[in-house]
């Protein structure tokens, strides 16, 4: 993994400027790292749901007995007693991120309910130019859902401010110093989430601020965590985009106080670590503060967020190792709170909804919590065992940018294109099966087919007469109506079959049986008027259509982790006592 990342001033567009590394010996750290550093990781990733109260959760339909709306502050609070049936309700939470999506209100009732849907603060969902591409459906018309998790490191409150410490950085730009997608398959039988390192060096797209500031391209390469300050999280996601290509429906950003709030509500997650660990200042870095024992200790609140912040003390130093211990915390979260974790106190409930929903910035499409309610819902049919962590494969820079990371070359993208196309990172297939076609297959003499050359790849030229032979395959079994479609030549990493509109499901299912494509790698997109099959570069060579290269695996650069693996993290000898 590399020598131990220092971090370097970075002069010029996107830093936060010299409020950013003043009193920071080695110009690294953000404010995730002590005085310096504080990343507002509370986990994400997970999957699982919750009973939510009924007056907050079923919204409006459910008054309570409320005469009228309430004219309390963003600080106010019911005196509205909960009935003893909300004692009896279960709130179970998937992650950190996740307990934000939970709401309950312990049966306060309509009032409080609108009370915590002000209390949620809403942004844009992309600041950038480009339009994001369409979701491609599978076989069973469903689509996954990609959210954006952000930590900032914003000072802008005195809880914030007394957890992230470094007064220098008071009023400057927040930066976006833990960002992960979060990936719920279209089937929802898996979940993945994708860690960029804050360290991460790469261009910022053009974002334009809700004010209408415009915060123009950079023309070199800038840190990812700066994107927060070009106007917001909107600029987050549209620098998400502009790497990955992946579309992003909803992005989720908490600070300090939400994380604190939520480890405290939570009552505790399991840590391990190797030996005795302390993460304080040495050689003119700051440290967390994070001071535990050898093993296995339940840590909550501000110790949970000392976790999620330590760089030094873990590994190498690195953000790479931090973002490990970040992935072992949420995914020994899950495991925790799947065993049964209950939060019956109805006031201990309305203090938990107060603080999440006033740590939380959402896009509007989330904007209220009945929406943050029907999400967990999706999110907790995941089971356990089928969540991966990763993190995007990387190399470290040199020069000027020692110490930053970027992409790694092939293996970013491949990680990237496995969550484009829906593809579990665990390299399970899918055991829900696809529902059966509404409309039944034409006959194979009457369905039509355009077969395209996508076998190109980022080394290597398209393979010549590819579709040819292909639809010579289809017209052998039956499918006269199929042609070549030579005007289409991009490059498809996997082949696939797509379809515009429900009454051709069937229809393009026929073809995939009838080439042994899985019915997995069939879609429904409005970028096609008729079935399109595109032969990608996982079918180069003549002959029947290789189902084993159509598994990708998940490089093994991208470290991942899953949901029931359990570890100890590794110590430096420089950080024990």
């Amino acid at each position: 993994m590399g020598g131990p990342v220092g971090r370097s001033s970075m002069p010029g567009e996107g830093t936060r400027s010299r409020v950013r590394h003043a009193g920071r010996p080695d110009g690294d750290e953000s404010p995730y790292e002590g005085e310096g550093e504080g990343e507002s990781e509370d986990g994400d990733g997970s999957a699982s749901g919750a009973s939510a109260v009924q007056a907050a959760a079923d919204g409006p339909g459910r008054r309570s007995g409320a005469r009228g709306r309430s004219d309390r502050g963003r600080s106010g609070r019911s005196t509205r007693r909960a009935p003893k049936s909300a004692k009896r309700r279960v709130l179970r939470w998937g992650s950190a991120v996740l307990a934000l999506l939970i709401l309950g209100a312990g049966g306060a009732g309509y009032l409080y309910y609108e009370h915590l849907n002000g209390n949620i603060r809403k942004e844009d969902l992309t600041l950038g130019d480009k339009r994001m591409a369409d979701h491609k459906a599978n076989a069973a018309g469903q689509t996954p859902l990609n959210i954006l998790l952000i930590g900032s490191d914003a000072r802008d409150s005195e809880a914030n401010q007394k957890l992230g410490g470094a007064k220098e950085t008071f009023g400057a730009p927040p930066l976006a110093d833990v960002q992960m997608l979060l990936h719920l398959s279209a089937d929802r039988s898996n979940l993945s989430v994708v860690s960029m390192p804050r360290d991460t060096m790469l261009k910022m797209p053009k974002c334009t601020a809700p004010d209408g500031e415009v915060f123009p391209a950079s023309t070199r390469d800038v840190q990812t965590n700066q994107s927060l300050g070009r106007g917001g999280p909107g600029c987050t996601v549209a620098t998400w985009y502009e790497l990955t290509g992946i579309r992003i429906d909803h992005f989720m950003m908490i600070d300090f106080a939400g994380v604190v709030s939520m480890a405290d509500a939570i009552g505790g997650v399991p840590v391990c670590v190797t030996d005795n660990i302390y993460s304080r200042g040495a050689d003119g870095r700051g440290g967390s503060g994070l001071k535990l024992e050898k093993g296995t200790t339940y840590v909550k609140g501000e110790q949970a967020l000392q976790w999620l912040r330590t760089r030094y003390g873990f590994e190498d130093g690195s953000d790479l190792a931090r973002a490990k211990a970040q992935h072992q915390y949420m995914n020994a979260m899950v495991r925790e709170l799947r065993k049964g974790t209950k939060l019956t106190d109805p006031g201990k409930l309305m203090n938990l909804a107060e603080a999440a929903t006033n740590a939380l910035t959402v896009d509007k499409g989330l904007d209220t919590v009945k929406k943050l309610y029907d999400l967990a819902e999706e999110l907790k049919k995941v089971p356990t065992k089928r969540i991966t962590m990763s993190t995007m494969p990387n190399v470290y820079g040199t020069g000027v940018n020692a110490g930053r990371v970027y992409p790694k070359a092939g293996d970013a993208e491949q990680l990237f294109r496995m969550v484009r196309e829906d593809m579990p990172l665990d390299g399970k297939a899918s055991k829900r099966k696809p529902e059966e076609p509404k409309d039944p297959s034409a006959p194979v003499g009457e369905i039509a087919v355009a077969v395209r050359n996508g076998t190109a790849t980022d080394t290597l030229g398209p393979v010549s007469g590819r579709a040819g032979g292909v639809a010579d395959q289809l017209k052998e079994a039956g499918f006269v109506r199929t042609t070549v479609d030579s005007d289409n030549v991009t490059k498809s990493a996997r082949t696939g079959i797509l379809y515009p509109s429900a009454d051709l499901e069937g229809d393009a299912q026929a073809v995939a049986k009838a080439l042994g494509i899985p019915i997995s790698q069939v879609k429904r997109s409005t970028e096609v008027s008729g079935i399109s099959l595109a032969v990608g570069a996982d079918w180069r060579e003549d002959g029947p259509y290789p189902v084993s290269k159509g598994k990708e695996k998940t490089p093994e650069s991208a470290g991942a982790l899953n949901g029931e693996e359990k570890g100890c993290m590794q110590v430096d000898p420089n950080y024990t006592w």
